[in-house]
């Protein structure tokens, strides 16, 4: 018996295989991320309807700065007009824009839309898009770690309030949900040093079929097995399908 709810509260998501989409079409890599910002629309619109109140996309990583420039350059071409393009759809959707990772690396322009698109969607309530750009799971431990060091050599804070909860606060997703489900998609089983605080009970599903194709019908079968498993979160079977049926 599964002690998981039918539909994830938060989805975590790495969304891997446009270049290889692209290359197996003869057609320049850049296809392939213009192909899966499509596909990203179709995933968050059908998340929304199913319910899901948070989702949190793997767009960049801090490693992604090491690929050739030109690809770089399009990908920053592509984050800007989707940027434009989607913002206002997205709004009248009720969903909420977020930004993590470290967006001191981008261009004044680009941070500029990514204020804009922040700042025009922060009162919605319908779902939150968590946008991961320029981000490193180990990168937000350590600068939680950082923050959490300034405030105890300030006397915020003594030795013994620095626990969990209290780091959880100064990571990237501050005190959200942590994933429930964290779905990689283009055949890989890595996560790629993503939300690695945030992951250590969330459920793992990794999917081969390239990002550019990965449906919402896709986006079932990783819910479909999600309900099928059992979240013990270090207790027994036992005590945690009690701990599901007292919290129903």
């Amino acid at each position: 018996m599964s002690s998981t709810t039918d539909i994830p509260a938060h989805v975590a998501i790495v969304m891997d295989g446009n270049g290889r989409w692209a290359e197996k079409k003869k057609r320049p890599r850049t296809f392939g991320h213009q192909a899966g910002v499509k596909t990203l629309r179709k995933i968050v619109e059908h998340c929304g309807k199913l319910g899901v109140k948070e989702l949190t996309v793997f767009a960049f990583s801090s490693e992604n700065w090491n690929r050739p420039q030109k690809e770089i350059n399009r990908l920053m071409e592509l984050f800007m007009r989707a940027l434009d393009r989607e913002t206002g759809e997205l709004h009248e959707n009720g969903v909420r824009i977020r930004f993590i990772g470290d967006l001191s690396a981008f261009s004044p322009e680009m941070q500029k839309k990514i204020d804009l698109a922040t700042t025009r969607t922060q009162g919605n309530k319908t779902m939150t898009l968590n946008v991961a750009a320029n981000y490193g799971g180990r990168w937000d431990i350590l600068n939680a770690a950082r923050k959490m060091a300034e405030a105890y050599a300030s006397g915020e804070i003594s030795l013994d309030q620095i626990d969990e909860s209290r780091f959880s606060e100064h990571t990237a997703l501050t005190a959200n949900h942590d994933p429930d489900l964290f779905i990689r998609t283009g055949g890989e089983v890595r996560i790629s040093n993503f939300l690695l605080w945030q992951s250590a009970y969330t459920e793992f599903y990794f999917s081969n079929v390239l990002w550019p194709d990965f449906s919402p019908q896709e986006l079932d079968k990783a819910f479909t097995e999600y309900r099928a498993r059992e979240r013990r979160f270090g207790l027994t079977g036992r005590q945690a399908r009690m701990a599901s049926a007292r919290g129903r």
